[in-house]
């Protein structure tokens, strides 16, 4: 490598000028006809030229090897049937062809399975920006083609680019394609998922062009639908419960050799809510805790509350005409005959049996029960009176029997064993400590009725005398909750510290409700990084698990169960694979949507180069099949075709780049000093001799010199 650099002895402008200077005189003596202009000019460019200190800059080079990226695709959907052998076979002989090639550097990039797929168009943006461009010869990538980050694919690059795909020509596949799906439905109302299932590459002519698709919730009741093949349609699901419902969608592999059966299912998880609570709520009197409820359930967003209350009970007569004592009669044939099943919870609060309501009433509240709704009684007083629900058709639903007596003193309300295991009082905050284990953070009650519980009653809370104070029980599909107190409104105003009253009473209404995070028998499953899993276990029994759970492939696994809480076992996980996943502890089971059932690798799994096709075709690279055998390999000049046909198979080429680096630099100057002295001295020297000799060009005349008029005289 040789520059021309200067080391100027003035300021440029300064040796500018001098050369404008030398350029004027020798204009001048132009103009005057002097023949040696021509040599003062030059002798005065020439000092210029001195000055500007020019030298040649001669540096040493060495050469650069070239660099050829090869890209190793080994995600998942390279493991199908024959893919990876051909994938070993490219890589092997590519690299030894590559390291037989002089001054040629081999960078091999694997790229493996990420959560987003296959990013083989990041891995590739990497790997350029690691390397010089000048040195680049060529990138070749090993894969079936199928990429999830075409976005980051760049436009071109300094190199060819070729893609050698995978797989066969007569590859073919048959996947079921989720649409649309809800995140979120309503309970008893059906839902929509719109799917299709579509064939992809080289689907035999005899295939079926119909698919038996199989549809589950929750891993139960599975009922079967033929449907045609490349045809989207809607398919109407019921949830049947709140929270997670795990709707399985799938279809037996079609008879041929499809090229994976991991595409044909789908697990969709559909959050059930209710569209509204509808609660019913019948105060027998007004008191200091008829409010509590009101304020309770009319704070709630998702709560429709009806609310009556009885001011004036039947037997009093004062002559008061009816339609003065109310707004709107009670309507109750309407509530608790006709509309009586649109009601998630119905409240007695402080009711009596009056008269009100007549027997067959009480029967179909009870029928109501039975089939799946929810009671809440908050008894006082009356509840130990002739007056008393339990003597009412209503008492064989009811979870205890009063004895008639009314503990009128101070308590505090205490936790039973089961009541620190169940959901609805465990963790109450300030919740007093077990026996001996510290002192009691809520205030006191002052009343409560002695009863004796049913023997299927679950006994929560207790209260004077050791009197059972809250009693949850299930009749039939519905459920029974007794309060057998009104004096929940002391905590709420504070009494003696209070306590959580609107708690309480908000965990109540909503067990009643079958909210399931209030559930005493239930199995969670919390997923977090993927497939970790945490399961939790609530039970009123003193020991649970070990939990049984059956892989996607059908092999089984146990993991212990270990206690955290009253009520409460946990263990964490890690599940294999991605997956359906069926969890089972006694007669408790749940089915859990590990990750995608059909991983994003195996979505479209038929080899090709359609993502990959604009970045080659930028470059004058080529997309070949290894079905068809290994190409060959070639060095061509850049600008020049990088692929073609030879005599027995394909060839693609690369492009060396003959970079170099310098490695040293020496400065010498153009000519010495005392060379420029003599150039400049010779200049003006030839200069005066040619004017010496030949005088003026033009007509003028020097001093001594005769003229053509002197000749003639």
């Amino acid at each position: 490598m040789t520059d021309l650099r200067f080391d100027p002895a003035l300021p440029w402008w300064a040796i500018a000028l001098l050369a404008g200077l030398a350029l004027a005189i020798a204009g001048f003596a132009l103009w005057r006809g002097l023949r040696g202009w021509a040599w003062r000019g030059l002798a005065g460019l020439a000092a210029a030229a001195a000055l500007a200190g020019p030298a040649l800059e001669l540096g040493s080079r060495a050469r650069l090897s070239d660099i050829v990226i090869l890209l190793d695709d080994r995600s998942a959907s390279q493991s199908l049937p024959g893919r990876e052998a051909q994938t070993d076979a490219a890589i092997d002989d590519l690299g030894q062809r590559l390291a037989a090639l002089p001054d040629t550097e081999l960078r091999r990039v694997t790229v493996g399975d990420a959560d987003d797929g296959t990013l083989l168009a990041t891995e590739i943006s990497r790997a350029l920006a690691a390397e010089p461009d000048s040195r680049l010869a060529g990138v070749i990538a090993v894969t079936d083609g199928q990429i999830h980050d075409q976005a980051m694919l760049p436009e071109t690059i300094p190199a060819p680019f070729h893609v050698l795909l995978s797989g066969r020509a007569e590859d073919w596949d048959r996947r079921l394609v989720i649409e649309e799906a809800p995140a979120f439905g309503l309970i008893d109302q059906q839902v929509m998922i719109r799917l299709r299932v579509e064939d992809q590459g080289a689907v035999p002519e005899d295939l079926p062009k119909q698919a038996n698709l199989r549809l589950s919730l929750d891993g139960e009741n599975e009922r079967q639908v033929q449907v045609p093949v490349g045809t989207p349609l809607e398919l109407p699901v019921t949830l049947n419960h709140a929270g997670q419902n795990v709707v399985q969608i799938g279809f037996d592999a079609p008879e041929g050799g499809e090229l994976t059966d991991r595409n044909n299912s789908a697990a969709i998880s559909i959050n059930g809510v209710r569209d509204r609570l509808r609660v019913l709520l019948v105060s027998g009197e007004p008191h200091a805790g008829e409010r509590t409820w009101r304020n309770l359930l009319k704070s709630d967003a998702a709560v429709d509350l009806i609310h009556f209350t009885i001011l004036r009970p039947p037997d009093k007569f004062d002559g008061v005409p009816v339609n003065e004592l109310a707004l709107i009669a009670f309507p109750t044939q309407e509530l608790f005959m006709e509309r009586i099943d649109d009601f998630d919870l119905i409240i007695f609060d402080r009711y009596r049996n009056q008269g009100i309501l007549p027997p067959d009433y009480y029967l179909n509240i009870a029928r109501y029960v039975e089939q799946g709704g929810a009671i809440l009684v908050a008894a006082g007083p009356e509840m130990a009176s002739v007056e008393s629900l339990n003597l009412s058709p209503l008492g064989a639903i009811l979870p205890a029997r009063p004895t008639g007596r009314v503990i009128d003193q101070p308590f505090t309300p205490e936790l039973t064993d089961d009541g620190r295991k169940h959901p609805v009082t465990a963790d109450l905050p300030g919740a007093p400590a077990p026996e001996g284990e510290g002192g009691d953070d809520w205030g006191r009650w002052l009343r409560v009725v002695q009863s004796t519980p049913n023997p299927d009653a679950e006994v929560v809370m207790t209260g004077a005398e050791d009197a059972p104070l809250l009693m949850l029980s299930r009749r039939g599909k519905g459920r029974v909750a007794l309060l057998t107190s009104d004096q929940a409104w002391l905590w709420g105003r504070g009494f003696e510290g209070g306590g959580p009253q609107l708690e309480l009473l908000r965990r109540i209404a909503h067990w009643s409700m079958e909210e399931p995070e209030l559930e005493e028998e239930a199995l969670q499953a919390d997923v977090s990084d993927g497939l970790n899993v945490r399961f939790t276990r609530r039970t009123m029994q003193d020991r649970a698990g070990p939990l049984l759970i059956t892989r996607p492939d059908g092999e089984t696994e146990e993991v212990p169960l270990s206690q955290t809480a009253p009520g409460r076992f946990a263990a964490d996980w890690s599940a294999p694979e991605p997956g359906l996943y069926r969890l089972q502890d006694g007669d408790l089971r749940r089915v859990v949507a590990l990750g995608p059932s059909a991983p994003k690798e195996f979505e479209q799994t038929v080899a090709t180069g359609e993502h990959l096709a604009p970045l080659v075709e930028a470059t004058g690279g080529a997309v070949l099949n290894l079905s068809d055998g290994i190409p060959d390999l070639r060095q061509v000049a850049e600008g020049r075709t990088a692929h073609g046909r030879g005599v027995a198979q394909d060839w693609i080429g690369i492009t060396p780049r003959e970079a170099a680096t310098v490695t040293g630099l020496q400065r010498r100057p153009l000519l010495p000093g005392w060379g420029w002295l003599l150039l400049i001295s010779g200049l003006i020297l030839i200069g005066w001799l040619r004017e010496g000799r030949g005088g003026r060009t033009g007509g003028g005349r020097l001093p001594g010199q005769a003229g053509p008029d002197d000749a003639r005289a």
